[in-house]
This record gives C-alpha cells, structure tokens and sequence, in this order.
C-alpha cells in the first residue's frame, strides 16, 4: 500500500489526467449520485492542477515570451471552457456569469493572491522588496483592461442594461488582446529587467525558473517529456471542460439550497481555476521571491481579462441570451479601491505586513460581500 501511494504522488500528473478522463467517460449523459459526484468533483480539481502542471512544464521547454503564453492560454482555456459550459446548461441565468468570474479573478489575484505573497515576504525578511517599475506596469494594464471591460459597459447608451453593443464588444475584446499582447512583449522581449527580484542572487538571472517553480540550475525537459505533458494537458483539458458539464448540475442546486446569489458561481469557478496560482505565489514568496509572486499574480489577473473576454465574445456569437459585462455599484467600488491600494502598495517598491493585510481584507470584503450582497 505504502508502495502504490508513494508511486502516486511521484506520477500524480501523469494519472489524475487520465482517471478524469475515465470518470468522464463514465459519467457522461447521466446524473451522478451525491457520492459519484464527490468523485466527479475530486477528478474535476485534479484535472485543473495537473493542466496547469504540464502546462508549466511545456513553457519551461519553449522559453520565453512563448513560454508565459502557454500557461496563460492553458489557464484561459479552463476558465473560459467553465464559464460557457455553465452558461449553456443555464441559459439567461447565466447572462453575467462571464463578469462575475473575470471580476472575481481580479479580486483574487490582486488582492488574496498579492496579499498572501505580501505578507509571506513580510513575515519572513521584516519587508517584502519588489521592483516597482514592472509591478506598477503590470497593475496600470490590469486597471485599463478591467475598465474598459467592466466598468464602461454600465455607462454606455448604446444597448439597454449593462451590456455592450456588438461593435462596442468587438472593441473591447481587440484591445484587451493588442494590451495583452504588448504587456508580454515587455515583459519578456524589450524591458524583461523591470519583472526581476531586485535583490542579488540566482533570481535575478532568471524569472523563469522561479515561475513555474523549477529549480535555478534544472536544465529544460527533453522534447519527449514535453511532448508528453503537452498530450496530458490536451487531456487534462478536455477532462476539465467535459466534468464541469457534468458537475454544473450540482453546482447550481448547491448554490441555490445553500441560498447564495448566483454571482457565488463566478467566484466557485474563480477560485478553483486560480487555486495552482495561489499556491504555486505562496510557495515562491517563502523563497524571498516577492517580485516573481506578484508578475504570478497580476499576470494571472491580465490573462483573465485579456484572454477572457475575446474568447467569450467570440462564443458570444453562438450563445443564447445577453452578455452582461458592467459590475455593479458595489463591484466597482471594490475595484476602483483595489487599485488605489495597490498603486500605494506599489509606489514604495516595498511593503510591510501593513499592506499585506489590507489587500487580504479587501479580499475579504469581496468574500463577504458575494455571499451576502
């Protein structure tokens, strides 16, 4: 017995794959019962952290820019394919399912995951050190993307309700890719320098390394390892999607029987699809690595919305029912205090344990107030 877990956790990424593509063959078309679905559950989280693990592995392989994009557009995949399972299975209900999960990412990353990885650094060397350049870069894109996506459709004429019109969407979706696509190339091609521990020592020769959490000195998988990753993560991919089918069910019978609104669903998928990042920013932080956690964390929110919101304008297209896009009085209150707290978080290029617990707080309140709105 002692045998068979050890060879488990030793291959988990190369199993859980496989085992959720056996219980989603399993299945599919029918109604699991309560314990079938525990199973069903178990296999769907599985599949998200062995997606994200392979997918690490194939950007640690290619490099760098390609390297970010494959793990952005791997996470993307499994936030976009939840959010339009769940939005066929509940037709209108459903009509801002898309801006509660992207919103709900933001409040994640920016606040629960920057203040985590803030409060680690914090606790562990007096002070959590960061280049501020690449940091208030990263928050500037974040804040223009969530805006332009979120924020306006509240305010625009064009169609009744917080929705955009078919071309005001098609806009919105061009340019959160164009600054997607330039934030990348910064990062990565033309300032790279500016996303890098300030700090000497074997971080600053490479972020890459530390963000997909490999050892400094390992050398790249063999083209057979990540030719083998990118097969599993295909499969961990389609087991993703294809689970969510079959667990969206459940998941919105338990919303409604534990009485919570029905933006908790956005915030259900949020936090499984960010669950790797999370602890991946927590792990790296206790390496003194504050500045790669929060590139982990910021870039994690910018993909959400840059890669999100094209992706389901797109299926928009195919999809019954309106698209609801503009937050809410409380939302963006939440937002716009978000980024003033992290523009005087950033500024310094340091922070205590101060700031840490003020974004955790805010992450807090969005907890709170999602559940109780």
């Amino acid at each position: 017995m002692d045998g068979m877990v050890r060879y488990f956790l030793n291959h988990w990424s190369a199993l859980v794959p496989i085992l959720a593509a056996v219980v989603l063959a399993v299945s599919w078309g029918r109604s699991p019962a309560a314990a079938a679905m525990v199973l069903v559950f178990a296999a769907l989280m599985g599949a998200v952290l062995a997606a994200v693990q392979h997918a690490e592995v194939v950007a640690h392989r290619v490099g760098e820019p390609l390297g970010a994009l494959v793990l952005a557009v791997a996470v993307t995949i499994i936030e976009v394919g939840l959010i339009v399972t769940l939005m066929i299975s509940t037709g209108d209900k459903a009509a801002a399912l898309a801006r509660d999960t992207v919103f709900a990412a933001i409040m994640i990353t920016c606040n629960g995951i920057v203040g985590l990885s803030l409060l680690v650094g914090a606790v562990r060397r007096g002070v959590a050190v960061f280049n501020p350049e690449g940091t208030g870069a990263a928050l500037a894109t974040v804040a223009t993307l969530a805006t332009l996506s979120l924020v306006l459709p509240t305010f625009t004429t064009s169609e009744p309700g917080p929705v955009f019109s078919s071309s005001q969407l098609a806009f919105a979706a061009v340019t959160s890719l164009v600054l997607y696509g330039v934030f990348v190339m910064v990062q990565t091609v033309r300032h790279p320098g500016d996303f890098l521990p300030v700090e000497g020592g074997p971080a600053d020769r490479s972020g890459v390394d530390a963000l997909y959490d490999f050892d400094e000195h390992s050398e790249p998988p063999t083209k057979r390892a990540a030719f083998s990753s990118l097969a599993l993560l295909l499969v961990a991919l389609i087991g993703v999607v294809g689970l969510a089918k079959v667990a969206s069910p459940s998941i919105e019978s338990g919303i409604e029987a534990a009485g919570l609104p029905a933006s908790a669903i956005g915030v259900v998928i949020a936090l499984l699809v960010l669950l790797p990042e999370t602890l991946a920013a927590v792990r790296i932080a206790r390496r003194d690595r504050v500045q790669i956690s929060l590139n982990l964390a910021l870039g994690s929110a910018m993909a959400s919305i840059g890669l999100t919101i094209p992706a389901i304008a797109i299926a928009s297209i195919w999809l019954e029912g309106p698209l609801m896009l503009g937050l809410g009085a409380t939302q963006m209150v939440l937002l716009a205090l978000t980024v003033v707290v992290g523009a005087l978080t950033v500024v310094p290029g340091r922070a205590t344990l101060l700031q840490g617990c003020v974004h955790l707080v805010l992450f807090s309140a969005f907890v709170f107030l999602a559940v109780s709105p």
